[in-house]
């Protein structure tokens, strides 16, 4: 489940930092009532990045098999066993 919290607390930095590494899911920061900013570690931010950079690549290749552009899976395995001499 999500957390959310007011932006004053923010002033509780170690609170925040132990709260940030203990959950794998980013925080939200509340102003006035409304949605402000959210914050992570930095772990949970870099698996994000790699989940989304995933997600890019997938629909990359979707959209390549879409147009047609796509290989030989025997072919590609020939190709890159002679580039990279295995």
């Amino acid at each position: 489940m999500p957390q959310i919290i007011p932006i004053r607390d923010l002033k509780n930095t170690t609170e925040i930092s132990d709260l940030c590494h203990n959950s794998t899911e980013p925080i939200y920061i509340t102003k006035n009532g409304y949605g402000d900013m959210v914050i992570m570690s930095i772990e949970t931010y870099e698996n994000t990045m790699k989940q989304i950079e995933m997600y890019q690549q997938i629909l990359l290749s979707e959209r390549q098999i879409q147009e047609g552009n796509m290989k030989d899976a025997n072919q590609s395995l020939q190709e890159m066993r002679k580039r990279y001499g295995i």
